[in-house]
């Protein structure tokens, strides 16, 4: 199969949601990481998301859509699920609310789930694929299951070229995180999957403390297998400096071939986070290191989401 990079223009998008409707697969932007789009109604063009990525079929997807208004139409929202939706909408931030009854969602999606996994996107390319698609899209990121998810459209072709339709070549991703994912239930909150916004942020809004709970012998959202996002070459958290056979990512004072932020600054290394995991492991190969060592990052803020991604990275695929 041929995988067609698209312009973002009209004859891109009209092409994009063409496949789209004709059950085939179609990798865009968001402004956390690349989606691999299906239409969101067709069970046999979800199952084809499963295909290409090798994706176990116990793993749900996100549901990617225009607005709160299309999103209600598929899952029932509680008091504290509209407020963060009405805050952080579009954005980085995935809801996990009860599924309607008699919705239209293939139920590959859910995972044979009672719950489903949903959100607004806010990058630009996104949206205009939504509002011309005229659907919901179920999107996981645009990489090979437990593999870097993509942050440029370079990183897709490299994971998925030959096995999907279309890539909408939108440039970088700005966050470089996937989106938070939470469940609000029983006026208690849980963040399943760190991302894109803090648990302080979701803390101001709801006006409480809530909690983390993203590793569970029960998957109810994407993002919780314990080995996700893994690199190649053998990953090594919080190092000093590198070993003989290792790969040096650096952040802050501690240096190395790459750096994800010199001045520390864990938006920076957020952004860079995915795209220096697929260079390390590039470069690795090429000066004959076995091994990539990463400096430690600080629990705060976005490094919570980062260090969750490095310890899935690092933890060895069954």
């Amino acid at each position: 199969m041929d995988t067609k990079l698209l312009k973002i223009n009209s004859d891109g998008y009209a092409y994009a949601s063409e496949i789209l409707k004709s059950g085939g697969l179609v990798a865009f932007p968001t402004e956390t990481v690349y989606g691999l789009g299906a239409n969101a109604l067709n069970s046999d063009a979800v199952a084809e998301i499963y295909t290409a990525k090798k994706r176990p079929n116990f793993n749900p997807l996100i549901v990617h859509v225009l607005n709160l208004e299309t999103a209600q139409k598929f899952a029932v929202f509680n008091k504290d699920t509209l407020l963060l939706a009405n805050k952080f909408w579009p954005g980085p931030l995935t809801v996990v609310a009860p599924i309607k009854n008699k919705t239209n969602l293939s139920r590959l999606i859910t995972a044979g789930l009672d719950t489903v996994a949903i959100r607004v996107p806010a990058h630009p390319v996104a949206r205009k694929l939504l509002e011309t698609f005229n659907g919901p899209i179920a999107a996981p990121s645009a990489n090979p299951s437990g593999s870097i998810s993509s942050t440029s459209a370079a990183h897709v072709k490299s994971g998925l070229g030959g096995r999907i339709q279309a890539i909408l070549n939108g440039g970088k991703c700005d966050v470089g995180l996937e989106s938070t994912i939470i469940l609000s239930n029983n006026g208690q909150c849980n963040i399943l999957r760190s991302g894109g916004i803090s648990e302080k942020e979701i803390e101001e809004v709801l006006g409480y403390k809530i909690s983390l709970n993203q590793n569970s012998d029960t998957l109810i959202s994407p993002g919780q297998l314990s080995s996700h996002y893994a690199p190649n070459a053998n990953l090594r958290m919080n190092a000093i400096k590198a070993d003989e056979d290792e790969y040096m990512i650096g952040f802050g004072d501690v240096v190395g071939q790459l750096n994800l932020s010199s001045q520390g600054n864990l938006i920076e290394a957020a952004t860079n986070l995915f795209a220096y995991l697929h260079m390390a492991d590039e470069d690795a190969i090429t000066l004959g290191k076995t091994k990539i060592a990463i400096a430690k990052i600080p629990m705060h803020g976005l490094g919570v989401a980062i260090n969750d991604r490095l310890t899935r990275a690092s933890t060895p695929k069954s």
